[in-house]
Protein backbone atom coordinates (compact mmCIF):
# COMPACT_ATOMS: atom_id res chain seq x y z
CA UNK A 1 0.00 0.00 0.00
CA UNK A 2 2.84 2.36 1.02
CA UNK A 3 4.53 1.63 -2.31
CA UNK A 4 1.41 1.96 -4.46
CA UNK A 5 0.89 5.45 -3.03
CA UNK A 6 4.91 6.85 -3.30
CA UNK A 7 4.74 7.42 0.40
CA UNK A 8 8.45 7.44 0.26
CA UNK A 9 8.74 9.58 -2.82
CA UNK A 10 6.47 12.45 -1.11
CA UNK A 11 7.41 12.03 2.47
CA UNK A 12 4.29 11.06 4.42
CA UNK A 13 2.94 8.22 6.14
CA UNK A 14 -0.21 6.58 7.20
CA UNK A 15 -0.59 8.90 10.24
CA UNK A 16 -0.40 12.27 8.15
CA UNK A 17 -2.64 10.58 5.26
CA UNK A 18 -5.30 9.54 7.70
CA UNK A 19 -5.70 13.27 9.86
CA UNK A 20 -5.46 14.69 5.62
CA UNK A 21 -8.63 12.53 4.69
CA UNK A 22 -10.50 13.06 7.52
CA UNK A 23 -9.82 16.58 8.24
CA UNK A 24 -11.05 17.27 3.90
CA UNK A 25 -14.49 15.43 4.79
CA UNK A 26 -15.11 17.29 7.88
CA UNK A 27 -14.58 20.24 5.83
CA UNK A 28 -16.36 19.58 3.05
CA UNK A 29 -19.09 17.42 4.88
CA UNK A 30 -21.68 20.66 4.76
CA UNK A 31 -21.93 19.53 0.71
CA UNK A 32 -24.31 16.19 1.49
CA UNK A 33 -26.93 18.86 3.18
CA UNK A 34 -25.77 22.38 1.50
CA UNK A 35 -26.23 20.40 -2.06
CA UNK A 36 -29.41 19.02 -2.20
CA UNK A 37 -31.12 21.48 -0.23
CA UNK A 38 -30.19 24.37 -3.51
CA UNK A 39 -30.87 21.75 -6.03
CA UNK A 40 -34.38 21.33 -4.32
CA UNK A 41 -35.10 24.63 -5.63
CA UNK A 42 -34.87 24.03 -9.16
CA UNK A 43 -37.36 20.95 -8.31
CA UNK A 44 -34.97 17.84 -7.58
CA UNK A 45 -36.44 14.92 -5.17
CA UNK A 46 -34.08 16.96 -1.93
CA UNK A 47 -33.97 13.05 -0.23
CA UNK A 48 -32.96 11.29 -3.07
CA UNK A 49 -30.24 14.51 -4.03
CA UNK A 50 -28.61 13.38 -0.64
CA UNK A 51 -27.75 9.73 -1.56
CA UNK A 52 -26.82 11.17 -4.90
CA UNK A 53 -24.48 13.87 -3.15
CA UNK A 54 -22.63 11.04 -1.33
CA UNK A 55 -22.81 8.48 -4.52
CA UNK A 56 -20.72 11.14 -6.71
CA UNK A 57 -18.27 11.68 -3.90
CA UNK A 58 -17.41 8.76 -3.18
CA UNK A 59 -17.20 7.65 -6.91
CA UNK A 60 -14.96 10.58 -7.87
CA UNK A 61 -12.55 10.91 -4.66
CA UNK A 62 -12.56 7.02 -5.12
CA UNK A 63 -11.37 7.54 -8.93
CA UNK A 64 -8.59 10.51 -7.76
CA UNK A 65 -7.24 8.18 -5.05
CA UNK A 66 -6.49 4.92 -6.91
CA UNK A 67 -6.05 6.41 -10.74
CA UNK A 68 -4.92 9.87 -9.87
CA UNK A 69 -3.26 9.27 -6.70
CA UNK A 70 -3.67 12.98 -5.52
CA UNK A 71 -5.47 14.08 -2.24
CA UNK A 72 -7.99 15.76 -3.50
CA UNK A 73 -11.46 14.86 -3.06
CA UNK A 74 -14.28 15.57 -5.86
CA UNK A 75 -18.47 16.50 -5.17
CA UNK A 76 -21.04 18.42 -6.68
CA UNK A 77 -19.48 22.34 -6.98
CA UNK A 78 -20.98 24.96 -5.14
CA UNK A 79 -21.78 27.19 -7.71
CA UNK A 80 -22.85 24.80 -10.34
CA UNK A 81 -25.45 23.91 -8.15
CA UNK A 82 -26.93 27.26 -7.96
CA UNK A 83 -26.76 28.18 -11.61
CA UNK A 84 -28.63 25.13 -12.69
CA UNK A 85 -31.43 24.90 -9.73
CA UNK A 86 -31.91 29.27 -9.99
CA UNK A 87 -30.65 29.71 -13.40
CA UNK A 88 -31.32 26.85 -15.51
CA UNK A 89 -34.11 25.41 -14.17
CA UNK A 90 -35.91 28.54 -12.38
CA UNK A 91 -35.31 31.67 -14.41
CA UNK A 92 -35.08 29.69 -17.89
CA UNK A 93 -38.08 27.56 -16.74
CA UNK A 94 -36.00 23.97 -18.43
CA UNK A 95 -36.77 20.87 -15.96
CA UNK A 96 -34.33 19.50 -13.92
CA UNK A 97 -34.28 16.34 -16.01
CA UNK A 98 -33.12 18.29 -18.82
CA UNK A 99 -30.27 20.48 -17.02
CA UNK A 100 -28.95 16.96 -15.63
CA UNK A 101 -28.97 16.13 -19.08
CA UNK A 102 -26.29 18.91 -19.98
CA UNK A 103 -24.36 18.47 -17.14
CA UNK A 104 -23.79 14.75 -18.55
CA UNK A 105 -23.08 16.23 -22.06
CA UNK A 106 -20.31 18.19 -20.79
CA UNK A 107 -18.99 15.58 -18.75
CA UNK A 108 -18.53 13.38 -21.89
CA UNK A 109 -17.11 16.16 -23.84
CA UNK A 110 -15.03 16.63 -20.50
CA UNK A 111 -13.94 12.86 -21.01
CA UNK A 112 -12.99 13.40 -24.68
CA UNK A 113 -10.70 16.24 -24.01
CA UNK A 114 -9.13 14.79 -21.32
CA UNK A 115 -8.43 11.42 -22.93
CA UNK A 116 -6.79 13.40 -26.07
CA UNK A 117 -4.92 15.78 -23.81
CA UNK A 118 -6.32 18.87 -24.67
CA UNK A 119 -7.20 19.83 -20.85
CA UNK A 120 -3.60 19.02 -20.17
CA UNK A 121 -2.33 20.81 -23.02
CA UNK A 122 -4.50 23.91 -21.63
CA UNK A 123 -3.12 23.86 -19.00
CA UNK A 124 0.86 24.10 -19.07
CA UNK A 125 -0.07 27.21 -21.74
CA UNK A 126 -1.51 29.72 -18.67
CA UNK A 127 0.77 31.97 -17.93
CA UNK A 128 2.80 31.85 -14.43
CA UNK A 129 1.37 34.79 -13.31
CA UNK A 130 -1.98 33.36 -13.75
CA UNK A 131 -0.92 29.84 -12.08
CA UNK A 132 0.14 32.03 -8.95
CA UNK A 133 -2.93 34.04 -9.17
CA UNK A 134 -5.08 30.90 -8.87
CA UNK A 135 -3.53 29.68 -5.62
CA UNK A 136 -4.05 33.22 -4.10
CA UNK A 137 -7.70 33.68 -5.37
CA UNK A 138 -8.29 30.41 -3.98
CA UNK A 139 -7.26 31.60 -1.07
CA UNK A 140 -9.12 34.67 -0.61
CA UNK A 141 -11.96 32.54 -1.56
CA UNK A 142 -11.74 29.74 0.91
CA UNK A 143 -11.11 32.86 3.71
CA UNK A 144 -14.59 34.30 2.17
CA UNK A 145 -16.03 31.08 2.69
CA UNK A 146 -14.90 30.42 6.32
CA UNK A 147 -15.67 34.34 7.35
CA UNK A 148 -19.06 34.20 6.15
CA UNK A 149 -19.76 30.66 7.57
CA UNK A 150 -18.71 31.55 11.01
CA UNK A 151 -20.44 34.42 11.34
CA UNK A 152 -17.90 36.68 11.32
CA UNK A 153 -18.87 38.81 8.30
CA UNK A 154 -22.27 39.02 6.94
CA UNK A 155 -24.20 39.84 3.69
CA UNK A 156 -24.66 44.05 4.42
CA UNK A 157 -27.43 46.06 2.99
CA UNK A 158 -27.40 48.13 -0.59
CA UNK A 159 -24.43 49.95 -1.05
CA UNK A 160 -22.55 48.22 1.95
CA UNK A 161 -22.86 44.11 0.44
CA UNK A 162 -20.85 42.78 3.41
CA UNK A 163 -20.56 43.89 7.43
CA UNK A 164 -19.28 42.83 10.66
CA UNK A 165 -21.11 39.98 12.21
CA UNK A 166 -22.70 40.15 15.63
CA UNK A 167 -19.15 39.04 17.19
CA UNK A 168 -20.77 38.79 20.37
CA UNK A 169 -22.76 35.72 19.31
CA UNK A 170 -21.71 32.34 20.89
CA UNK A 171 -21.40 31.14 17.56
CA UNK A 172 -18.83 33.34 15.87
CA UNK A 173 -16.99 33.90 19.27
CA UNK A 174 -16.34 29.86 19.04
CA UNK A 175 -15.23 30.46 15.82
CA UNK A 176 -12.91 33.45 16.35
CA UNK A 177 -11.71 30.75 19.46
CA UNK A 178 -11.25 28.11 16.88
CA UNK A 179 -8.72 29.79 14.98
CA UNK A 180 -6.81 31.15 17.61
CA UNK A 181 -6.69 26.97 18.73
CA UNK A 182 -5.65 26.27 15.20
CA UNK A 183 -2.71 28.94 14.55
CA UNK A 184 -1.29 28.22 18.29
CA UNK A 185 -1.27 24.23 17.51
CA UNK A 186 0.23 25.18 13.99
CA UNK A 187 2.34 27.54 15.59
CA UNK A 188 3.75 24.73 17.85
CA UNK A 189 3.89 22.24 14.85
CA UNK A 190 1.48 20.24 16.69
CA UNK A 191 0.30 17.68 13.72
CA UNK A 192 -3.51 17.82 12.94
CA UNK A 193 -3.83 21.20 14.31
CA UNK A 194 -7.02 21.58 11.97
CA UNK A 195 -8.49 18.78 12.78
CA UNK A 196 -7.77 19.30 16.55
CA UNK A 197 -9.72 22.82 16.18
CA UNK A 198 -12.22 22.02 14.81
CA UNK A 199 -13.23 18.68 17.15
CA UNK A 200 -12.62 20.61 19.96
CA UNK A 201 -15.00 23.27 18.65
CA UNK A 202 -17.46 21.40 17.96
CA UNK A 203 -17.35 19.12 21.73
CA UNK A 204 -17.32 22.75 23.47
CA UNK A 205 -20.25 23.79 20.67
CA UNK A 206 -22.50 20.72 21.89
CA UNK A 207 -21.63 20.87 25.64
CA UNK A 208 -22.44 24.69 25.89
CA UNK A 209 -25.42 23.90 23.87
CA UNK A 210 -24.55 26.24 21.01
CA UNK A 211 -25.35 23.65 18.46
CA UNK A 212 -27.32 20.08 18.81
CA UNK A 213 -26.49 17.18 19.21
CA UNK A 214 -27.30 14.91 16.42
CA UNK A 215 -30.83 13.42 16.54
CA UNK A 216 -29.98 10.32 15.76
CA UNK A 217 -26.96 8.72 14.69
CA UNK A 218 -27.84 6.06 12.35
CA UNK A 219 -30.31 6.69 9.02
CA UNK A 220 -30.41 4.64 6.04
CA UNK A 221 -29.87 6.51 2.83
CA UNK A 222 -32.84 7.85 1.01
CA UNK A 223 -33.87 6.07 -2.50
CA UNK A 224 -31.88 7.02 -5.19
CA UNK A 225 -34.77 5.59 -7.55
CA UNK A 226 -36.37 9.52 -8.09
CA UNK A 227 -33.00 10.34 -9.64
CA UNK A 228 -31.20 7.76 -11.07
CA UNK A 229 -30.73 7.79 -15.21
CA UNK A 230 -34.02 10.58 -14.98
CA UNK A 231 -31.88 12.82 -17.45
CA UNK A 232 -33.53 14.08 -20.35
CA UNK A 233 -31.06 13.74 -23.46
CA UNK A 234 -33.30 14.90 -25.96
CA UNK A 235 -34.16 18.12 -24.37
CA UNK A 236 -30.95 19.03 -24.23
CA UNK A 237 -30.16 18.83 -28.13
CA UNK A 238 -31.95 21.70 -29.22
CA UNK A 239 -30.60 24.98 -30.29
CA UNK A 240 -31.90 26.85 -27.78
CA UNK A 241 -30.54 24.71 -24.98
CA UNK A 242 -27.02 25.48 -26.34
CA UNK A 243 -25.99 28.00 -24.35
CA UNK A 244 -26.71 26.16 -21.59
CA UNK A 245 -24.36 23.17 -22.57
CA UNK A 246 -21.63 26.17 -22.96
CA UNK A 247 -22.11 27.83 -19.70
CA UNK A 248 -22.07 24.42 -17.82
CA UNK A 249 -19.34 23.13 -19.68
CA UNK A 250 -16.80 26.47 -19.78
CA UNK A 251 -17.54 27.07 -15.90
CA UNK A 252 -16.58 23.53 -15.03
CA UNK A 253 -13.46 23.50 -17.70
CA UNK A 254 -11.94 26.56 -15.87
CA UNK A 255 -13.03 25.72 -12.39
CA UNK A 256 -11.27 22.28 -12.81
CA UNK A 257 -8.57 23.94 -14.14
CA UNK A 258 -7.81 26.66 -11.33
CA UNK A 259 -8.97 24.17 -8.21
CA UNK A 260 -6.15 21.53 -9.09
CA UNK A 261 -3.35 24.32 -10.05
CA UNK A 262 -4.60 26.30 -6.72
CA UNK A 263 -4.44 22.96 -4.45
CA UNK A 264 -1.77 21.29 -6.36
CA UNK A 265 0.39 24.46 -5.46
CA UNK A 266 -0.26 24.62 -2.00
CA UNK A 267 0.53 20.81 -1.71
CA UNK A 268 3.98 21.27 -3.73
CA UNK A 269 2.87 19.15 -5.90
CA UNK A 270 3.74 21.38 -9.40
CA UNK A 271 7.25 21.16 -10.69
CA UNK A 272 9.80 23.81 -11.38
CA UNK A 273 7.66 25.03 -14.74
CA UNK A 274 4.50 25.36 -12.29
CA UNK A 275 2.82 22.65 -14.28
CA UNK A 276 1.20 19.50 -12.00
CA UNK A 277 2.39 16.17 -13.26
CA UNK A 278 -0.10 14.26 -14.80
CA UNK A 279 -2.46 16.56 -14.65
CA UNK A 280 -4.52 14.19 -17.19
CA UNK A 281 -5.35 11.98 -14.49
CA UNK A 282 -7.18 14.23 -11.89
CA UNK A 283 -8.52 15.29 -14.59
CA UNK A 284 -9.84 12.43 -15.68
CA UNK A 285 -11.39 11.75 -12.63
CA UNK A 286 -13.38 14.95 -12.15
CA UNK A 287 -14.97 14.43 -15.89
CA UNK A 288 -15.89 10.97 -15.01
CA UNK A 289 -17.25 11.69 -11.74
CA UNK A 290 -19.20 14.18 -13.50
CA UNK A 291 -20.81 11.76 -15.92
CA UNK A 292 -21.55 9.33 -13.22
CA UNK A 293 -22.91 12.27 -10.83
CA UNK A 294 -25.28 13.07 -13.87
CA UNK A 295 -26.41 9.40 -14.10
CA UNK A 296 -26.99 9.15 -10.04
CA UNK A 297 -28.76 12.64 -10.27
CA UNK A 298 -26.94 15.51 -8.95
CA UNK A 299 -24.90 18.51 -10.92
CA UNK A 300 -21.25 19.61 -11.79
CA UNK A 301 -19.09 17.83 -9.79
CA UNK A 302 -14.87 18.52 -9.49
CA UNK A 303 -12.24 18.63 -7.31
CA UNK A 304 -13.06 20.82 -3.61
CA UNK A 305 -11.58 23.62 -2.72
CA UNK A 306 -11.49 22.37 0.77
CA UNK A 307 -8.89 19.61 -0.16
CA UNK A 308 -6.68 22.06 0.96
CA UNK A 309 -7.71 21.79 4.74
CA UNK A 310 -6.54 18.12 4.21
CA UNK A 311 -3.35 19.38 2.75
CA UNK A 312 -2.85 21.49 5.17
CA UNK A 313 -3.29 18.51 7.74
CA UNK A 314 -0.26 16.89 5.80
CA UNK A 315 -2.04 14.93 2.87
CA UNK A 316 -0.14 14.45 0.24
CA UNK A 317 -0.79 11.27 -1.56
CA UNK A 318 -3.91 9.27 -2.74
CA UNK A 319 -4.22 7.61 0.60
CA UNK A 320 -5.95 10.57 2.31
CA UNK A 321 -8.47 10.75 -0.59
CA UNK A 322 -9.27 6.81 0.09
CA UNK A 323 -9.94 7.69 3.92
CA UNK A 324 -12.30 10.43 2.23
CA UNK A 325 -14.07 8.06 0.41
CA UNK A 326 -14.62 5.95 3.56
CA UNK A 327 -16.28 8.38 5.31
CA UNK A 328 -18.09 9.55 2.42
CA UNK A 329 -19.31 5.97 2.30
CA UNK A 330 -19.86 5.57 6.44
CA UNK A 331 -22.59 8.42 5.19
CA UNK A 332 -24.99 6.87 3.69
CA UNK A 333 -25.53 5.20 7.22
CA UNK A 334 -24.01 7.96 10.03
CA UNK A 335 -24.96 11.35 8.04
CA UNK A 336 -26.74 12.90 10.96
CA UNK A 337 -23.24 12.32 13.02
CA UNK A 338 -21.08 13.86 10.54
CA UNK A 339 -22.93 16.57 9.23
CA UNK A 340 -23.63 17.93 13.20
CA UNK A 341 -20.07 19.85 12.88
CA UNK A 342 -21.20 23.31 13.26
CA UNK A 343 -20.23 25.64 10.50
CA UNK A 344 -18.51 27.75 12.74
CA UNK A 345 -15.88 25.14 13.04
CA UNK A 346 -15.28 23.78 9.69
CA UNK A 347 -15.66 27.70 8.21
CA UNK A 348 -12.74 28.65 11.15
CA UNK A 349 -10.74 26.04 9.64
CA UNK A 350 -11.04 27.04 6.05
CA UNK A 351 -9.82 31.26 7.31
CA UNK A 352 -6.95 29.29 8.34
CA UNK A 353 -6.37 27.38 5.15
CA UNK A 354 -7.09 30.19 3.28
CA UNK A 355 -4.77 32.02 5.14
CA UNK A 356 -1.85 29.42 4.00
CA UNK A 357 -2.35 29.50 0.29
CA UNK A 358 -1.39 33.24 -0.18
CA UNK A 359 2.40 32.63 -0.47
CA UNK A 360 2.71 32.75 -4.12
CA UNK A 361 1.65 36.18 -4.51
CA UNK A 362 5.38 36.89 -3.30
CA UNK A 363 6.39 35.46 -6.79
CA UNK A 364 3.92 37.63 -9.27
CA UNK A 365 6.15 40.04 -10.58
CA UNK A 366 4.61 43.80 -9.27
CA UNK A 367 7.27 45.46 -11.73
CA UNK A 368 5.40 43.97 -14.86
CA UNK A 369 1.58 45.60 -15.40
CA UNK A 370 1.20 43.43 -18.31
CA UNK A 371 1.14 40.59 -15.83
CA UNK A 372 0.30 42.58 -12.41
CA UNK A 373 -3.23 43.79 -13.98
CA UNK A 374 -4.52 40.91 -15.03
CA UNK A 375 -2.86 38.81 -11.87
CA UNK A 376 -4.39 41.04 -9.90
CA UNK A 377 -7.99 40.61 -11.21
CA UNK A 378 -7.82 37.28 -11.69
CA UNK A 379 -7.61 37.50 -7.63
CA UNK A 380 -9.89 39.79 -6.64
CA UNK A 381 -12.69 38.92 -9.25
CA UNK A 382 -12.39 34.73 -8.01
CA UNK A 383 -13.58 36.52 -4.48
CA UNK A 384 -15.83 39.64 -5.10
CA UNK A 385 -17.77 37.35 -7.80
CA UNK A 386 -17.82 34.76 -5.36
CA UNK A 387 -17.35 32.42 -8.58
CA UNK A 388 -13.62 30.88 -8.90
CA UNK A 389 -14.86 30.45 -12.98
CA UNK A 390 -15.20 34.33 -13.26
CA UNK A 391 -12.73 35.29 -11.91
CA UNK A 392 -10.25 33.11 -13.88
CA UNK A 393 -11.90 34.07 -17.54
CA UNK A 394 -10.74 37.64 -16.67
CA UNK A 395 -7.48 36.52 -16.72
CA UNK A 396 -6.84 35.01 -19.20
CA UNK A 397 -9.43 37.17 -21.31
CA UNK A 398 -6.98 40.67 -19.61
CA UNK A 399 -3.35 39.08 -20.10
CA UNK A 400 -3.15 38.84 -24.09
CA UNK A 401 -4.83 42.30 -24.19
CA UNK A 402 -2.32 43.87 -21.73
CA UNK A 403 0.56 42.38 -23.47
CA UNK A 404 -0.23 43.32 -26.84
CA UNK A 405 -0.79 46.95 -25.28
CA UNK A 406 2.93 46.64 -23.78
CA UNK A 407 4.61 45.26 -27.26
CA UNK A 408 5.03 41.82 -25.75
CA UNK A 409 3.18 39.60 -28.34
CA UNK A 410 5.86 37.22 -28.57
CA UNK A 411 5.16 35.93 -25.10
CA UNK A 412 1.50 34.85 -26.37
CA UNK A 413 0.93 30.96 -27.17
CA UNK A 414 -1.83 29.26 -29.00
CA UNK A 415 -3.18 27.97 -25.93
CA UNK A 416 -3.10 31.59 -24.22
CA UNK A 417 -5.79 32.62 -27.80
CA UNK A 418 -7.53 29.49 -26.84
CA UNK A 419 -8.17 30.52 -23.51
CA UNK A 420 -9.27 33.97 -24.28
CA UNK A 421 -11.70 32.69 -26.68
CA UNK A 422 -13.23 30.70 -24.05
CA UNK A 423 -13.51 33.61 -21.99
CA UNK A 424 -15.11 35.91 -24.60
CA UNK A 425 -17.57 33.25 -25.39
CA UNK A 426 -18.54 32.75 -21.98
CA UNK A 427 -19.29 36.41 -20.92
CA UNK A 428 -21.15 36.41 -24.42
CA UNK A 429 -23.16 33.78 -23.57
CA UNK A 430 -23.64 34.03 -19.94
CA UNK A 431 -27.52 35.09 -19.23
CA UNK A 432 -26.84 37.72 -17.01
CA UNK A 433 -30.08 39.38 -16.80
CA UNK A 434 -31.75 35.28 -16.02
CA UNK A 435 -29.98 35.62 -12.57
Amino acid sequence: MKKFFRFQELGTDYKKEVLGGITTFIAMAYIIIVNPAILANGGFPKDASVTATIIAAMIGTFIMAVYAKRPFAIAPYMGENAFIAYTVCISLGYKWQTALGAVFIGGIIFVLITAFKIRGWLAKAIPDCLKRSFAVGIGFFIMFIGLNETGIIQLGIEGSPVKIGQLSAPGPLLAVLCILVIFILMIKKIPGSLLIGILVTTIISFVTGVAEWPAKLISAPPSLSPLFLKLDLAGVLTFDFLPVILVVFILDFVDTMGTLIGVSARAGLLDENLNLPEIEKPMMADAIATVTGALAGTSTTGTFLESAAGIEAGAKSGFSSLVTTLFFALCLLFAPLFVSVPPFAYGAALVVVGFSMLSPIKDITFDDYSELFPSVATIALMSFTYNIGFGMTAGFFLYPVTKIVAGKTRELTTGVWILFGISVLLFIIYPYDRI
